[in-house]
């Protein structure tokens, strides 16, 4: 994924956080399960124990990611009005224009390209980092290394450990395969680099180099973000030409049914005839032959607000596994668009 799912929907919900390098020296080096790790790095891609052990004697544990990746009390309401405010707003609108002006060949590229519009992409770039703006002061390995092996006391506390322990690898190697030093990446509490915020594993999975200068560069070329973007989604299901939402109402007297359609999982997979006759209305008319999903975003004391989601929506939810993300990420692109009025 671009980033990892728990790691953004945290992010979604708490403050950012510009730490870093006031972690403790932990010693990660002399941990049991750091060393059946080094093993397994030494057995399947030829480390040398001494190189790792020497690189992970210079980690430092981070307690504010552990914090940071802790879940939000159970008992606060979702607000989806609250939500957008942050990101559908002025400074990420005004931004998002200038962006779109300075990289229109490469947005037009990517979508010929790629079938991924500008405005999903500039929504995706203002909603994860300000075009650029802030893209974490978390050294990766501190965040990555403290996640891997002190994962919070949550109930899929060990398969979190195991992903970021995944990660870890893909730091090591994404390094090694770049020339660069681990401990020259920098990024969000969870890990993700970059103007797109990938993961590392991301990165070596999706990320192109779309300017053409011979590398991938993430952290420092919006052109090659913008591609990696689009590649991503597309890898993820993103159809060319299809449409994201339609607005929905629902018949709320009793019996109508359309319960049955929500939590559902993040997939398109309903068919229009059946969703309307257990009382979903669309006041567009949606193509008859797609799928679709019902969309709730949940608005605290406020009535909920319902959509259905095309295939494509679901799409950009790969990216970040939440409603509350797709929606921003396709109303500031469309705010962009239109303050750009061209």
């Amino acid at each position: 994924m671009a980033a990892e799912p728990a790691q953004r929907a945290a992010k979604a919900r708490k403050p950012t956080v510009e730490a870093d390098d006031a972690g403790e020296f932990a010693s990660f080096a002399q941990w049991r399960e750091v060393s059946a790790f080094i093993d397994d790095m030494v057995a399947r891609h030829g480390y040398s124990r001494a190189e790792l052990e020497g690189t992970l004697s210079r980690v430092r544990f981070v307690d504010s990611a552990i914090q940071l990746m802790k879940p939000a009390p159970a008992s606060k309401p979702k607000n989806w009005t609250a939500y957008r405010a942050r990101f559908v707003e002025p400074v990420r609108i005004n931004a998002g224009v200038s962006f779109w002006n300075e990289h229109a060949d490469a947005l037009q590229r990517a979508e010929e390209q790629f079938g991924v519009p500008a405005e999903i992409i500039v929504g995706i770039l203002g909603v994860e980092t300000v075009y650029g703006r802030n893209t974490g002061n978390f050294r990766v390995m501190d965040a990555i290394t403290t996640l891997a092996f002190a994962y919070p006391d949550t109930p899929t506390r060990q398969a979190r450990m195991d992903y970021f322990r995944g990660e870890l690898a893909n730091t090591l190697l994404f390094a090694r395969d770049s020339g660069i030093d681990p401990f020259s990446l920098r990024g969000s509490y969870a890990g993700a680099v970059g103007w797109p915020q990938f993961m590392p594993g991301s990165i070596r999975r999706y990320a192109v180099d779309f300017d053409g200068d011979g590398k991938i560069d993430l952290r420092n070329s919006p052109v090659d973000a913008i591609g990696s973007i689009a590649n991503f989604l597309v890898q993820h299901g993103w159809k060319r030409g299809e449409p994201t939402v339609f607005p929905a109402m629902l018949d709320q007297s009793s019996g109508s049914g359309w319960e049955m359609f929500l939590n559902q999982g993040l997939q398109a997979k309903f068919r229009l005839d059946e969703i309307r006759a257990a009382g979903v209305q669309t006041p567009a008319e949606p193509p008859s032959d797609m799928l679709f999903g019902l969309v709730d975003l949940q608005n605290g004391a406020a009535p909920t607000e319902y959509w259905l989601g095309a295939n494509n929506f679901f799409a950009i939810t790969q990216y970040n596994r939440s409603f509350f993300y797709a929606m921003s990420v396709i109303e500031l692109g469309r705010a962009v668009r239109t303050a750009r009025g061209i």
